[in-house]
C-alpha cells in the first residue's frame, strides 16, 4: 500500500503531456527527481540502520512517505511543482525499502530468504498493480487530479498499518569489530561488488521500463485508433497486468535461487531481458495481443532478478555492514534509475520531432534500445559471480553462523 503512489505519475503521463505542455524529457525528469530522491533516502537510511536498526526507520519513512503523498495529491498542478513534490515523496519513501530487506534478512535462514525477499519485493509489484489499476479506474472519471487522491489515500492507510504490523517486531544492531571497514568488507568484497554492479545495470533498465511503458501502452492504443483519453486509462490496466507478472517473478525467481544458485538465474533473466529491451519499442505495429505477451515476457525477466540480487548481497557482506552495502548499492542503483528516464525522453523527443502537445509519439524503438544495452554489463556480473562460485563451491559469506547459515553456492533437496 505504501508503493500504490508510484506508478500514478507515470499512468496519467499521457494527458500531463498535453495539459502541461512539457517535452518527454521533462517529463521524464519528473519521475528522475522521484528516483534521486529515493536513491539519497536509500543511501542515508540504509547506513544508518547499521547503527540504529531498521524497524524505526522503516514505520517512519513510510508514515512520512504517505504525509508527502497527500502533499502531492492535493497541491501537484504543474511541473515544478510536481518535480518538488514527488522527489520529496520519493525522499520519505526510500527508507522504507532496505530496511525492510534487512529486517527479512534478520529473521529467515539463507535456505530460505530468497523466497521470503521474493514475496517482500512482489508486495511491491502488487502495490503498483494497485497503483495502476486506481489509476486506470479513475483517470476517466476525474482526470489526473482524482487518480492523484485516490492513490494518496491508500499509500496513508499503508503507512499505519506498518505501524501496527511491526509495533512486537524484534530487531537486532550487530556490532562492528576494530578490523572490520567499509573498504574490506564491502569496496574490496569482490562478489558484493558484482552484485552492485549487476544491480545498477538492472535499475537502468527497469525503471526506464517502468516511468515509460504505460505512456507506450497508450501510443499502442492510439495507433489502433483509441481516443487519448480512454487510451490513458486502458494502458495503465494493460501496465498493472505487466505488474501482475513481475510479482509471479519476484518470489519465484527468489524460491528458484534457492535451488540452482542465484548467480545462474540473474544470469538468464538478464539476458532475456535484455532482448527485449531491444525488441519492445519496435513492435507498435504488431497485433495488441502479440504487444501484451512480449511486455509480460519483459516484465517478467526485468523484474525477476531483483529478489535474487537482493538476497545475494545478504549472503556476501557481514551483517554488520550491510546496511551500508545497500546504500552503496541503491546510490549507484537508482542513481541510474534516475538519469534513464530523462535519457529515455530525450531520445523519444529526438526521433519524434513533432513538438509539444502531440496525440502520441509514434517512435519508441530506439528509447527502449537504449534501456538494453547495458543489460550486457549484468550479464557479465553474473557471468562473473557465476566463475566465483564454480572456483569456490559457494561464496563464503562473512557473517555469523547462526544469521547466514548457508551461502551463495547451488543447492538441492537434502543440503
Amino acid at each position: 500500500m505504501s508503493q500504490t503512489v508510484t506508478m500514478v505519475y507515470s499512468a496519467a503521463l499521457p494527458i500531463l503531456l498535453r495539459e502541461w505542455e512539457m517535452s518527454a524529457a521533462t517529463a521524464g525528469a519528473i519521475s528522475s527527481g522521484y528516483q534521486i530522491g529515493y536513491a539519497v533516502s536509500l543511501l542515508v537510511i540504509s547506513t544508518l540502520a547499521d547503527r540504529i536498526g531498521a524497524k524505526f526507520l522503516y514505520i517512519s519513512s513510510t508514515i512520512g512517505g504517505g504525509l508527502l503523498t497527500m502533499a502531492f495529491s492535493f497541491f501537484a498542478r504543474g511541473y515544478l511543482s510536481a518535480q518538488i513534490l514527488y522527489t520529496l515523496v520519493g525522499l520519505a519513501l526510500g527508507g522504507s525499502y532496505t530496511t525492510g530487506l534487512i529486517l527479512i534478512t534478520e529473521r529467515y535462514a539463507s535456505e530460505r530468504r530468497g523466497m521470503a525477499t521474493g514475496c517482500y519485493i512482489a508486495s511491491s509489484s502488487f502495490g503498483y498493480v494497485v497503483s495502476l489499476g486506481l489509476s486506470g479506474f479513475t483517470l476517466p472519471l476525474g482526470g489526473y487530479t482524482l487518480a492523484f487522491h485516490a492513490t494518496a489515500v491508500v499509500t496513508m492507510v499503508g503507512g499505519v498499518l506498518s505501524w501496527i504490523t511491526l509495533l512486537n517486531t524484534r530487531e537486532t544492531v550487530v556490532a562492528r569489530q576494530k578490523q572490520q571497514s567499509f573498504g574490506k568488507e564491502v569496496l574490496k568484497n569482490k562478489p558484493a561488488m558484482l552484485l552492485i554492479t549487476a544491480y545498477t545495470f538492472h535499475c537502468w533498465e527497469l525503471i526506464g521500463m517502468w516511468a515509460w511503458t504505460p505512456a507506450f501502452m497508450t501510443a499502442c492504443l492510439v495507433w489502433k485508433g483509441s481516443g487519448a483519453v480512454s487510451a490513458a486509462g486502458l494502458g495503465a490496466y494493460v501496465s498493472a497486468g505487466f505488474h501482475l507478472t513481475g510479482l509471479v517473478a519476484s518470489f519465484s525467481m527468489g524460491a528458484l535461487s534457492d535451488r540452482v544458485g542465484r548467480a545462474r538465474v540473474i544470469m538468464v533473466l538478464a539476458g532475456i531481458s535484455t532482448v527485449c529491451s531491444l525488441f519492445f519499442g519496435w513492435t507498435i505495429e504488431l497485433p495488441f495481443l502479440l504487444i501484451l505477451v512480449i511486455g509480460a515476457v519483459y516484465s517478467f525477466t526485468a523484474l525477476g532478478d531483483s529478489p535474487v540480487l537482493s538476497v545475494g548481497l545478504t549472503e556476501v557482506v557481514t551483517p554488520s555492514y550491510l546496511g551500508s552495502a545497500f546504500g552503496l548499492r541503491s546510490l549507484f542503483g537508482f542513481g541510474a534509475g534516475a538519469v534513464s528516464p530523462v535519457v529515455f525522453g530525450a531520445i523519444l523527443d529526438w526521433t519524434n520531432p513533432h513538438g509539444l502537445g502531440q496525440e502520441y509519439y509514434p517512435i519508441w524503438g530506439w528509447a527502449f534500445v537504449i534501456l538494453g544495452l547495458p543489460g550486457f554489463g549484468a550479464i557479465w556480473a553474473a557471468h562473473s559471480l557465476k566463475k566465483i562460485d564454480a572456483k569456490d563451491r559457494g561464496f563464503k559469506a562473512r557473517a555469523e553462523p547462526q544469521n547466514y547459515p548457508s551461502t551463495f553456492k547451488n543447492r538441492s533437496r537434502g543440503k
